[in-house]
């Protein structure tokens, strides 16, 4: 199978394990998504060794290698984003497989399991049309300030929500409009949700506009757009018109 439809089948697996794990009772709250984290990303790992031997790997719960750095091809995953969602039992969660080819975000999918849903960058939704006023996804424990001001200045309607995969898939999905974040991420936590977002015609960019890098030595990334094209625009405006 292709880079893409790989991607798809281990974000799509994954969920399912984790699905089961979850299913099983044998774990609860942090507990659970520990064992979660351990099993996807040993699953993962795995899947990713067999088929594409050849190519680096940045994982959020593997130590890094800076060796990937010399690599064209790495692959960024965070086999369990929204640990907590997952554990508390909610739906808000994700699984991000992404492949970074010279350090573009190229091919990713992200499976929403608790939604039965993987979104891939191979076969983009199309957005539908829209009116009235901005809808924009925020943490639902800790929104960025950055956001909520951002929000006041558009009069957007705030929708919380757990992991960020699932906040941009909602973007993505066109349940929400715009995604902004400002609290400190790391290239797993957006690698995928990117690939699909670009692939689906949204605007991608971090904060100040400028693009998305990845497989850097530091994968440290803190900020990121993801937005409808029509907000990105004012979106970026009333950044940049925040107080430093």
């Amino acid at each position: 199978m292709n880079d893409a439809e790989l991607a798809g089948h281990i974000a799509d697996t994954a969920g399912k394990i984790l699905l089961l794990l979850r299913g099983s009772s044998l774990f609860e709250g942090k507990t659970l998504g520990k064992a979660g984290d351990r099993l996807a990303n040993a699953f993962i790992m795995d899947a990713l060794a067999h088929n594409r031997p050849h190519d680096a790997i940045l994982s959020e719960e593997e130590k890094d290698s800076l060796a990937r750095c010399s690599a064209d091809r790495v692959w960024i995953v965070d086999p369990l984003d929204g640990t907590r969602e997952y554990g508390e039992g909610r739906s808000d969660w994700a699984v991000h497989i992404a492949l970074a080819i010279h350090g573009e975000a190229q091919i990713g999918a992200v499976a929403l399991p608790g939604l039965s849903l993987t979104l891939s960058s191979a076969s983009p939704r199309p957005l539908p049309s829209r009116a009235g006023a901005p809808r924009m996804v925020v943490s639902r424990t800790r929104p960025a300030q950055e956001a909520l001001s951002v929000a006041q200045t558009l009069q957007a309607e705030l929708i919380p929500m757990g992991s960020a995969g699932a906040k941009a898939m909602a973007v993505a999905r066109g349940e929400a409009d715009i995604y902004l974040h400002s609290g400190g991420q790391y290239e797993w936590d957006s690698c995928a949700p990117v690939a699909v977002a670009t692939a689906a015609g949204l605007h991608v960019s971090r904060i100040d506009g400028s693009v998305c890098l990845y497989n850097r030595e530091n994968p440290y990334m803190p900020d990121l757009l993801i937005c409808r094209r029509e907000f990105a625009a004012p979106v970026l405006n009333a950044l940049a018109a925040l107080p430093r």
